[in-house]
């Protein structure tokens, strides 16, 4: 049994030298614009506000960091989590699309506490082309990737496993690799702190 004690807001940042330097490991939520990230780190931290959910795709503009406090095995561990910037459909200007680009580029590329990469999948839309771009930039990068297919209340409960492993087979994963998430039915919450916890240990 997971239980997350703590949950709190740390910093908003846009440049490397204000990301937060304590050496916390750290976890990385990435996915299209809307895909739902806010609302699985908000079930993820059991908290219904900590990340601003919008409907507005292209809304968060910046990297915001949280620091979960968790319970597991009766040990106490911290995990940062950051919420990165939707790419794909938003509608943003190419200047401004740019430089989220770079941002985003940065802190993959320096963020030498972050272990783990959560990339987000629409389990009812499937992979876009954004999507398996973001794959294959992250793939020769040092953090771990975790794919998860949210949204998954939106399918019938018969339709779930064969859209998982359809999903699996589009991005050609290993089985097993590709969790389901649902923040609407909190689905999937204990599988994926298990799945990450076990990274980080």
């Amino acid at each position: 049994m997971i239980k997350v004690l703590t949950a709190e807001f740390v910093t908003t940042s846009t440049k490397l030298e204000e990301f937060p330097r304590h050496p916390i490991p750290e976890v990385a939520f990435v996915g299209r614009s809307n895909v739902g990230k806010s609302s699985m780190i908000n079930a993820l931290a059991h908290r219904k506000k900590l990340v601003r959910v919008s409907n507005t795709p292209g809304r968060t503009k910046t990297l915001n960091f949280f620091d979960v406090t968790l319970e597991h095995r009766a040990k106490k561990k911290v995990v940062r989590l950051c919420d990165l910037p939707g790419y794909g459909f938003a509608k943003v200007g190419k200047e401004e699309r740019l430089a989220w680009d770079r941002m985003i580029d940065v802190y993959l590329k320096n963020r030498h506490t972050l272990k783990v990469v959560v990339t987000i999948i629409d389990a009812e839309v499937g992979p876009t082309p954004d999507d398996v771009e973001m794959l294959d930039f992250l793939q020769d990068k040092p953090p771990r990737i975790l794919v998860v297919a949210t949204k998954l209340d939106r399918l019938n409960k018969a339709a779930r496993k064969p859209r998982l492993d359809q999903i699996r087979t589009q991005l050609e994963l290993p089985a097993n690799s590709l969790l389901g998430f649902s923040a609407h039915e909190n689905l999937g919450r204990d599988e994926v702190w298990g799945t990450l916890l076990g990274i980080l240990a």
